[in-house]
Protein backbone atom coordinates (compact mmCIF):
# COMPACT_ATOMS: atom_id res chain seq x y z
CA UNK A 1 0.00 0.00 0.00
CA UNK A 2 2.56 2.22 0.84
CA UNK A 3 4.54 1.89 -2.28
CA UNK A 4 1.18 2.24 -4.61
CA UNK A 5 0.53 5.36 -2.33
CA UNK A 6 3.86 7.04 -3.13
CA UNK A 7 3.37 5.82 -7.16
CA UNK A 8 0.60 7.71 -7.12
CA UNK A 9 1.94 10.70 -5.68
CA UNK A 10 4.83 10.66 -8.01
CA UNK A 11 2.41 9.96 -10.57
CA UNK A 12 0.65 13.16 -9.76
CA UNK A 13 3.62 15.55 -8.84
CA UNK A 14 4.55 14.89 -12.88
CA UNK A 15 0.74 15.56 -14.18
CA UNK A 16 1.20 19.03 -12.09
CA UNK A 17 4.75 19.69 -13.70
CA UNK A 18 3.57 19.47 -17.19
CA UNK A 19 0.86 21.23 -16.23
CA UNK A 20 2.99 24.14 -14.79
CA UNK A 21 5.23 24.13 -17.79
CA UNK A 22 1.85 24.77 -20.50
CA UNK A 23 0.88 27.70 -18.04
CA UNK A 24 4.61 28.91 -18.11
CA UNK A 25 4.55 29.47 -21.82
CA UNK A 26 1.08 30.81 -21.85
CA UNK A 27 1.77 34.23 -19.97
CA UNK A 28 2.86 35.68 -23.43
CA UNK A 29 -0.23 34.54 -25.13
CA UNK A 30 -2.30 35.84 -22.44
CA UNK A 31 -0.88 39.74 -22.77
CA UNK A 32 -0.54 39.03 -26.68
CA UNK A 33 -4.34 38.48 -26.60
CA UNK A 34 -5.06 41.69 -25.04
CA UNK A 35 -4.19 43.95 -27.95
CA UNK A 36 -7.69 42.54 -29.78
CA UNK A 37 -10.13 41.56 -27.03
CA UNK A 38 -11.23 42.55 -23.67
CA UNK A 39 -10.33 40.12 -20.71
CA UNK A 40 -13.66 38.66 -20.27
CA UNK A 41 -14.40 37.94 -23.81
CA UNK A 42 -10.37 36.53 -24.28
CA UNK A 43 -11.31 34.21 -20.94
CA UNK A 44 -15.10 32.99 -22.37
CA UNK A 45 -13.68 32.09 -25.85
CA UNK A 46 -10.87 30.30 -24.18
CA UNK A 47 -12.35 28.01 -21.82
CA UNK A 48 -15.52 27.47 -24.36
CA UNK A 49 -12.65 25.84 -26.67
CA UNK A 50 -11.31 23.91 -23.33
CA UNK A 51 -14.80 23.02 -22.65
CA UNK A 52 -15.73 21.83 -26.19
CA UNK A 53 -12.46 19.90 -26.76
CA UNK A 54 -12.51 18.04 -23.29
CA UNK A 55 -16.29 17.07 -24.28
CA UNK A 56 -15.24 15.77 -27.45
CA UNK A 57 -12.38 13.55 -25.49
CA UNK A 58 -14.88 12.24 -23.49
CA UNK A 59 -17.87 11.21 -26.56
CA UNK A 60 -14.82 9.83 -28.23
CA UNK A 61 -13.52 7.92 -24.91
CA UNK A 62 -17.37 6.49 -24.17
CA UNK A 63 -17.34 5.37 -27.71
CA UNK A 64 -14.08 3.27 -27.54
CA UNK A 65 -16.13 1.84 -24.59
CA UNK A 66 -14.41 3.22 -21.86
CA UNK A 67 -16.73 3.43 -18.47
CA UNK A 68 -15.28 5.13 -15.61
CA UNK A 69 -18.21 4.10 -13.44
CA UNK A 70 -18.17 0.30 -15.13
CA UNK A 71 -19.00 -1.58 -11.50
CA UNK A 72 -20.94 1.13 -9.46
CA UNK A 73 -24.57 0.23 -8.83
CA UNK A 74 -27.25 3.48 -10.44
CA UNK A 75 -27.49 5.06 -7.06
CA UNK A 76 -23.37 5.52 -7.01
CA UNK A 77 -23.06 6.12 -10.78
CA UNK A 78 -25.98 9.37 -10.01
CA UNK A 79 -24.21 10.45 -7.29
CA UNK A 80 -20.61 10.38 -8.32
CA UNK A 81 -22.31 12.50 -12.43
CA UNK A 82 -23.88 14.98 -9.48
CA UNK A 83 -20.86 15.42 -7.87
CA UNK A 84 -19.26 16.33 -11.11
CA UNK A 85 -21.85 18.97 -12.42
CA UNK A 86 -22.14 20.70 -8.78
CA UNK A 87 -18.60 20.23 -8.34
CA UNK A 88 -17.35 21.49 -11.78
CA UNK A 89 -19.75 24.69 -11.25
CA UNK A 90 -17.70 25.85 -7.83
CA UNK A 91 -14.38 25.16 -9.62
CA UNK A 92 -15.41 26.89 -12.77
CA UNK A 93 -17.11 30.06 -10.46
CA UNK A 94 -13.34 30.32 -8.49
CA UNK A 95 -11.47 29.65 -11.70
CA UNK A 96 -13.53 32.55 -13.41
CA UNK A 97 -12.48 34.37 -10.95
CA UNK A 98 -9.25 33.78 -11.04
CA UNK A 99 -8.59 33.70 -14.36
CA UNK A 100 -10.31 36.62 -15.45
CA UNK A 101 -9.06 38.89 -12.73
CA UNK A 102 -5.30 37.93 -13.61
CA UNK A 103 -6.52 38.78 -17.14
CA UNK A 104 -7.66 42.34 -16.35
CA UNK A 105 -4.76 42.90 -13.90
CA UNK A 106 -2.14 42.00 -17.07
CA UNK A 107 -3.49 44.79 -18.76
CA UNK A 108 -1.99 47.41 -16.15
CA UNK A 109 1.25 45.83 -15.01
CA UNK A 110 4.30 44.09 -15.97
CA UNK A 111 4.31 39.97 -16.39
CA UNK A 112 6.69 40.01 -13.75
CA UNK A 113 4.44 41.35 -11.21
CA UNK A 114 1.64 39.47 -12.72
CA UNK A 115 3.25 36.47 -12.08
CA UNK A 116 4.39 37.01 -8.36
CA UNK A 117 1.63 38.27 -7.20
CA UNK A 118 -0.66 35.27 -8.93
CA UNK A 119 2.04 33.49 -7.21
CA UNK A 120 0.75 34.37 -3.41
CA UNK A 121 -1.50 31.29 -3.61
CA UNK A 122 1.13 28.96 -2.04
CA UNK A 123 1.19 30.66 0.50
CA UNK A 124 -2.67 31.17 0.85
CA UNK A 125 -3.54 27.93 0.27
CA UNK A 126 -1.95 25.92 3.00
CA UNK A 127 -3.48 28.90 5.35
CA UNK A 128 -6.94 28.30 3.38
CA UNK A 129 -6.43 24.32 4.31
CA UNK A 130 -6.40 24.42 8.02
CA UNK A 131 -9.68 25.94 7.98
CA UNK A 132 -10.80 22.74 6.19
CA UNK A 133 -9.18 20.54 9.22
CA UNK A 134 -5.78 19.80 6.68
CA UNK A 135 -2.94 21.79 8.35
CA UNK A 136 0.17 21.04 6.44
CA UNK A 137 3.36 20.12 7.25
CA UNK A 138 5.86 22.56 8.86
CA UNK A 139 8.06 21.74 6.02
CA UNK A 140 5.60 22.78 3.72
CA UNK A 141 4.99 26.15 5.03
CA UNK A 142 9.27 26.33 4.68
CA UNK A 143 9.07 25.30 1.39
CA UNK A 144 6.19 27.91 0.37
CA UNK A 145 8.32 30.92 2.10
CA UNK A 146 11.68 30.51 0.16
CA UNK A 147 10.06 29.67 -3.34
CA UNK A 148 7.83 32.98 -2.47
CA UNK A 149 11.70 34.47 -1.69
CA UNK A 150 12.56 32.39 -5.43
CA UNK A 151 9.45 34.36 -6.83
CA UNK A 152 10.59 37.32 -5.90
CA UNK A 153 14.02 37.12 -7.01
CA UNK A 154 12.50 35.84 -10.62
CA UNK A 155 9.71 38.15 -11.24
CA UNK A 156 10.18 41.52 -9.43
CA UNK A 157 12.93 43.84 -11.47
CA UNK A 158 11.03 46.89 -11.18
CA UNK A 159 10.54 48.99 -7.20
CA UNK A 160 7.74 47.33 -5.67
CA UNK A 161 4.66 49.05 -5.28
CA UNK A 162 0.53 48.44 -6.17
CA UNK A 163 -1.35 49.98 -9.03
CA UNK A 164 -4.50 49.28 -10.60
CA UNK A 165 -3.31 46.09 -12.05
CA UNK A 166 -1.49 44.57 -8.94
CA UNK A 167 -4.59 44.82 -6.87
CA UNK A 168 -6.51 43.06 -9.71
CA UNK A 169 -3.86 40.16 -9.45
CA UNK A 170 -3.97 40.57 -5.60
CA UNK A 171 -7.44 39.37 -5.74
CA UNK A 172 -7.00 36.56 -8.43
CA UNK A 173 -4.31 35.17 -5.86
CA UNK A 174 -7.07 35.20 -3.50
CA UNK A 175 -9.43 33.64 -5.63
CA UNK A 176 -7.21 30.53 -7.01
CA UNK A 177 -6.46 28.99 -3.86
CA UNK A 178 -10.76 28.19 -3.46
CA UNK A 179 -10.15 26.48 -7.02
CA UNK A 180 -7.19 24.59 -5.88
CA UNK A 181 -9.14 23.18 -2.71
CA UNK A 182 -12.37 22.62 -4.68
CA UNK A 183 -10.53 20.93 -7.29
CA UNK A 184 -8.94 18.93 -4.58
CA UNK A 185 -12.41 18.25 -3.01
CA UNK A 186 -14.20 17.09 -5.82
CA UNK A 187 -11.60 15.22 -7.81
CA UNK A 188 -12.05 12.41 -5.53
CA UNK A 189 -15.59 12.32 -5.91
CA UNK A 190 -16.22 11.96 -9.70
CA UNK A 191 -14.58 11.58 -12.92
CA UNK A 192 -11.77 14.24 -13.31
CA UNK A 193 -12.18 14.43 -16.99
CA UNK A 194 -15.61 15.37 -16.85
CA UNK A 195 -15.25 17.61 -13.55
CA UNK A 196 -13.23 19.80 -16.12
CA UNK A 197 -15.45 19.82 -18.81
CA UNK A 198 -18.06 20.89 -16.56
CA UNK A 199 -15.74 23.73 -14.77
CA UNK A 200 -14.69 24.86 -18.50
CA UNK A 201 -17.95 25.31 -19.78
CA UNK A 202 -18.70 27.09 -16.47
CA UNK A 203 -16.08 30.00 -17.02
CA UNK A 204 -17.04 30.04 -20.42
CA UNK A 205 -20.68 31.32 -19.77
CA UNK A 206 -19.85 33.47 -16.90
CA UNK A 207 -17.81 35.01 -18.84
CA UNK A 208 -19.94 35.60 -21.58
CA UNK A 209 -22.16 37.21 -19.73
CA UNK A 210 -20.23 39.70 -18.28
CA UNK A 211 -18.16 39.99 -21.98
CA UNK A 212 -21.90 41.07 -23.15
CA UNK A 213 -22.54 43.60 -20.68
CA UNK A 214 -18.86 45.70 -20.09
CA UNK A 215 -17.18 44.81 -23.64
CA UNK A 216 -19.82 44.23 -26.31
CA UNK A 217 -17.30 41.24 -28.45
CA UNK A 218 -17.17 41.20 -31.81
CA UNK A 219 -16.60 37.88 -33.55
CA UNK A 220 -14.37 39.70 -35.94
CA UNK A 221 -11.50 40.35 -33.31
CA UNK A 222 -10.89 37.21 -32.43
CA UNK A 223 -9.27 36.75 -36.08
CA UNK A 224 -6.23 38.57 -34.65
CA UNK A 225 -5.74 36.23 -31.68
CA UNK A 226 -6.20 33.23 -33.41
CA UNK A 227 -2.84 31.79 -32.22
CA UNK A 228 -3.03 32.71 -28.81
CA UNK A 229 -6.45 31.99 -28.39
CA UNK A 230 -6.02 28.37 -29.53
CA UNK A 231 -2.72 27.68 -27.01
CA UNK A 232 -4.85 29.11 -23.96
CA UNK A 233 -7.80 27.03 -25.20
CA UNK A 234 -6.13 23.79 -26.15
CA UNK A 235 -3.13 23.45 -24.18
CA UNK A 236 -3.18 25.65 -21.19
CA UNK A 237 -6.96 24.97 -20.93
CA UNK A 238 -7.94 21.92 -21.77
CA UNK A 239 -4.88 20.10 -21.51
CA UNK A 240 -3.01 21.53 -18.30
CA UNK A 241 -6.28 22.35 -16.29
CA UNK A 242 -7.51 18.56 -16.96
CA UNK A 243 -3.77 18.03 -15.80
CA UNK A 244 -4.08 19.60 -12.48
CA UNK A 245 -7.53 18.07 -11.76
CA UNK A 246 -6.10 14.38 -12.88
CA UNK A 247 -2.52 15.32 -10.39
CA UNK A 248 -4.39 16.67 -7.68
CA UNK A 249 -6.95 13.83 -7.21
CA UNK A 250 -3.75 11.51 -7.48
CA UNK A 251 -1.19 13.81 -4.87
CA UNK A 252 -4.06 14.59 -2.71
CA UNK A 253 -2.13 17.00 -1.10
CA UNK A 254 -3.01 20.63 -2.27
CA UNK A 255 -0.51 22.58 -0.33
CA UNK A 256 2.45 20.87 -1.84
CA UNK A 257 0.62 20.62 -5.53
CA UNK A 258 0.01 24.35 -5.35
CA UNK A 259 4.31 25.09 -4.62
CA UNK A 260 4.72 22.53 -7.98
CA UNK A 261 2.27 24.99 -9.92
CA UNK A 262 4.27 27.52 -8.88
CA UNK A 263 6.88 27.08 -10.93
CA UNK A 264 4.67 28.13 -14.29
CA UNK A 265 6.53 31.38 -13.19
CA UNK A 266 10.03 29.58 -13.68
CA UNK A 267 9.09 27.88 -17.13
CA UNK A 268 7.60 31.25 -18.31
CA UNK A 269 11.00 32.93 -17.59
CA UNK A 270 13.22 29.84 -19.27
CA UNK A 271 10.49 29.81 -22.42
CA UNK A 272 11.50 33.78 -22.94
CA UNK A 273 15.41 32.98 -22.69
CA UNK A 274 14.94 29.61 -25.16
CA UNK A 275 12.33 31.09 -27.46
CA UNK A 276 12.47 34.93 -27.25
CA UNK A 277 15.49 35.48 -26.42
CA UNK A 278 15.26 37.80 -23.26
CA UNK A 279 18.00 38.09 -20.73
CA UNK A 280 18.15 35.39 -17.64
CA UNK A 281 19.98 37.72 -15.13
CA UNK A 282 22.14 36.18 -12.60
CA UNK A 283 19.18 37.10 -10.24
CA UNK A 284 16.91 34.73 -12.31
CA UNK A 285 19.22 32.05 -12.30
CA UNK A 286 19.34 32.37 -8.56
CA UNK A 287 15.61 32.82 -8.37
CA UNK A 288 14.75 29.80 -10.23
CA UNK A 289 17.11 27.45 -8.43
CA UNK A 290 16.07 28.92 -5.02
CA UNK A 291 12.45 27.59 -6.50
CA UNK A 292 13.15 24.38 -7.55
CA UNK A 293 14.99 23.90 -4.02
CA UNK A 294 11.88 24.90 -2.48
CA UNK A 295 10.07 22.09 -4.25
CA UNK A 296 12.37 19.49 -3.83
CA UNK A 297 12.35 20.62 -0.18
CA UNK A 298 8.13 20.03 -0.11
CA UNK A 299 8.63 16.68 -2.07
CA UNK A 300 11.01 14.74 0.08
Amino acid sequence: MYRRDNSQQGAGAVLLLITALIWGCAFVAQSVAMDHVGPFTFCASRFMLSGFAVAAFLLARRALGYNEARGMNLGRRRMRRNDGIAGGIICGFFLFLGASLQQIGIQYTTTGKAGFLTALYIILVPIYSIFLGRAPKKKVWVAAAIALVGMYLLCMEERFGLSKGDMFCVFCALAFPFQILAVEIFAQRTDPVFLSCVQFLTVSLIAFFFALIFEKPEPGALKGTLVPLLYAGLMSGAVAYTLQVVGQEKMRNPSAASLIMSLESVFAALAGFILLHQTMTPRKIIGCAVMFAAIILAQI
